[in-house]
């Protein structure tokens, strides 16, 4: 027989969720504070789990325990989706947000599905083979957040843009740290057009032919934000506001990595919280010009 978690369990749970998004992404956490409150309850909860799942893989001592890991992480939600009360607290509250914003099952096994890429080494060839993971594991967290926002068609066509934008932003600005996780997600195609070897990379050399890479990477990532922009508009007005602000403090990052010349290996670039809150400012005030021109 399946029973439900006490109301009271489950706001300590969703306290706990809030938690580990301010620690773990400062980027996340301050877009979410734009939600109405049972939005931010349910971003942090898709933020947790996500994390949780995450970790399972980046934290691993090796390879093997973190596919172990994973692999009974993923028994563990396939009980969970078939109906079984989960155990584990990231499970709890995840799945009752899960079941209250009616989100497909599908988005949360797709990112099971990115972590397993991560831990096979897979190097990437060619940019459709990176689209593919940045699909797994970071637009099925947009097209997630649409279901709880609320949202019309084709709104989830932008959502997927979104979430590969902001992972090519991560993937840039992380490249450095990745290397020491031994992962690499420059596509070797477009390293070789360039004439960057992968002797080049692992020796943290920045020369121009680097840059010139890097330049290529940004520039796909704006293309990717420039096609999302139209779909913030298919949300509902209550969340609507939180997607602009997370955008547009991506957008930022990518901005500083570009402001560095590069410098991805010795340095990570960030927001500071006086130019998020510029940023959500300049967010509020742009449409409100808009309004009163037309006006």
């Amino acid at each position: 027989m399946r029973t439900t978690p006490a109301v009271e369990d489950l706001a300590k749970l969703y306290s706990e969720a809030a938690v580990v998004t301010a620690n773990g992404s400062k980027s996340f956490f301050f877009a979410a504070r734009w939600f109405p409150p049972d939005l931010a309850r349910a971003a942090h909860a898709v933020y947790w789990f996500c994390r949780y799942t995450d970790d399972l893989v980046d934290e691993c001592a090796d390879v093997e325990q973190g596919r172990e890991d994973l692999e009974r992480w993923a028994v563990m939600l396939h009980a969970a989706l078939a109906g079984e009360r989960p155990s584990h607290p990231v499970l709890l509250v995840f799945m009752d947000t899960l079941r209250r914003y009616s989100i497909p099952s599908g988005y949360p096994l797709d990112l099971i599905e990115g972590m397993r890429m991560d831990l096979d080494g897979a190097r990437y060839a060619t940019f459709a083979d990176l689209r593919q993971f940045c699909y797994r594991v970071a637009s099925v967290v947009g097209l997630m957040m649409s279901h709880i926002i609320g949202f019309r068609e084709p709104a989830l066509t932008y959502a997927i843009d979104l979430g590969i934008a902001m992972q090519l932003t991560n993937i840039l600005r992380d490249v450095g740290e990745d290397l020491e996780r031994g992962r690499i997600y420059l596509p070797a195609d477009e390293m070789e057009r360039f004439g960057y070897s992968e002797y080049d990379l692992r020796r943290r050399v920045r020369n121009d032919s680097f840059r010139e890479l890097m330049r290529f990477e940004a520039a796909r990532a704006r293309a990717y934000y420039a096609q999302a922009e139209p779909g913030i508009a298919l949300l509902d007005s209550r969340g609507r506001f939180a997607v602009k602000v997370a955008s547009d403090v991506y957008r930022q990052i990518l901005s500083r990595i570009e402001a560095s010349d590069y410098n991805v290996f010795h340095q990570r670039a960030v927001v500071s919280p006086v130019r998020k809150y510029w940023i959500t400012a300049r967010s509020m005030a742009i449409p409100i010009a808009r309004h009163l021109w037309r006006a």
